[in-house]
């Protein structure tokens, strides 16, 4: 309890700012649609490859000093956001600081997961498995519902370069005060060898990279494999494109088809009652798939992840003026989302990482997963500025169709010997 919850704030805390902080900014400083969809959903990128440099990390002595170091150079990043948006060319400057904030979030997530398998018993990762998720979702309210509102406030009053200023300063001081108290309070998480002669061999990079090529090939050898990355690609593509484009028709004014919120009620919106129903969702989604079993369950699990889909379709034809009922339909919207997410989850873990190297080839699945997120997320600006709000939300109907068709065809049954969850050990909700 001393060090597991603040860890996976520690995780949270810049995945959310690049992921989504960034491109309500952006919004604010007047990029176009398709600009922040692309760059943004480029930045993305970084937790798709991580699982390429994670065995480099093998070589380190101590994971805690990998943990700590990536969250001062985290904070360093965030802090150089806060200074980029002052110079003449800030749009390129502030994309490329996020990317180097993105590149150590997405490492300090490896070396903060192997820090938690190498310091826990199987047992103890079990019982504070909770404390992960629920820290790392309360990095998304802090961020949504905290710096964003206060955003929304510092616009009132100021140039919107200046708020968001003081915005990505304040995420790289909270950034630098974990990694100062983690200094302290993390366990040494030294190697997963068990002996010096298997520490050696663990260092050995020509080792580190044969292990590597062989994960990668037995991952691709998997009966259907190509079939299930199809499937894993196509379960995200209405979400990357609603996750990316609606917050940004919740900003646009409503003579260009939006609702023509503030930042400030965007982050009361999204990081209150948003959060809440999202962790309800994922909940009583985890619950409706063990109770009903994983094949039976996906059909409803897509339909759950495409929910957000119809909510913003209704957003955009009906145009309402109230918070209340805006705030209603996201409510719906986060729910859903948070429900269907479950069956990739799922999926991964029961369908493609059993085997020889079952954690590592869970990483992989998860690598394609935000694959597919990345590639609708970064093409999706383009789409919603040739079609207008209300046809981009039909389009985003549209595009769950072969996902639910293709799930007719998928072998979803769980495997027989070790338990799928431990598939998930150790990894945290920033895939």
């Amino acid at each position: 309890m001393r060090w597991v919850p603040t860890l996976y704030f520690a995780e949270g805390l810049p995945f959310y700012s690049v992921a989504l902080i960034a491109g309500l900014m952006y919004k604010s400083m007047g990029e176009p649609n398709e600009q922040i969809a692309r760059w943004t959903g480029l930045l993305g990128l970084a937790w798709v490859f991580k699982p390429l440099w994670s065995p480099l990390l093998e070589a380190a002595r101590s994971k805690k000093s990998v943990v700590v170091g990536f969250e001062f150079a985290g904070a360093a990043a965030l802090g150089l956001v806060a200074a980029a948006l002052h110079l003449p060319a800030w749009f390129a400057a502030s994309v490329a600081v996020l990317g180097v904030a993105a590149i150590c979030a997405a490492t300090h997530d490896i070396a903060a997961d192997g820090l938690y398998i190498a310091s826990l018993s199987a047992r103890q990762q079990a019982e504070y498995a909770g404390w992960q998720g629920a820290f790392f979702n309360a990095a998304k309210f802090i961020s949504l519902g905290g710096l964003v509102i206060l955003a929304g406030q510092l616009e009132r009053h100021m140039e919107p370069a200046l708020a968001w200023t003081v915005i990505f300063g304040i995420a790289g001081s909270i950034m630098a005060a974990l990694a100062m108290y983690h200094s302290w309070a993390l366990p040494a998480g030294r190697n997963f060898a068990r002996s010096a002669g298997d520490a050696a061999g663990a260092r050995a990079p020509n080792q580190v990279w044969r292990t590597l090529a062989d994960v990668v090939v037995d991952f691709f050898r998997k009966p259907g494999i190509w079939q299930a990355i199809l499937f894993i690609v196509l379960f995200r593509a209405g979400e990357g494109q609603i996750q990316t484009i609606g917050p940004l028709f919740l900003r646009d004014p409503r003579a260009l088809g939006g609702l023509g919120l503030t930042t400030d009620e965007v982050g009361w919106v999204y990081g209150t009652a948003g959060t809440i129903a999202f962790l309800i969702g994922s909940v009583c989604g985890g619950y409706f798939t063990s109770w009903l079993g994983l094949r039976r369950a996906m059909f409803f699990l897509i339909l759950a992840v495409n929910l957000p889909n119809a909510v913003f379709y209704f957003l955009g034809t009906v145009q309402p003026a109230d918070l209340g009922t805006i705030a209603a339909a996201l409510s719906v919207e986060m729910f859903g989302y948070g429900f269907g997410f479950v069956g990739v989850i799922l999926f991964i873990m029961q369908a493609v990482a059993p085997g020889k190297y079952q954690t590592a080839h869970y990483a992989l699945g998860t690598g394609v997963m935000q694959l597919g997120f990345v590639f609708f997320k970064m093409i999706s600006g383009d789409i919603q500025s040739a079609l207008g709000y209300r046809s981009f939300f039909l389009w985003v109907l549209v595009s769950a169709l072969p996902v639910l068709l293709l799930s007719r065809f998928l072998r979803l049954n769980a495997p027989s010997g070790p338990s799928a969850g431990d598939a998930a050990a150790g990894t945290s909700g920033a895939t």
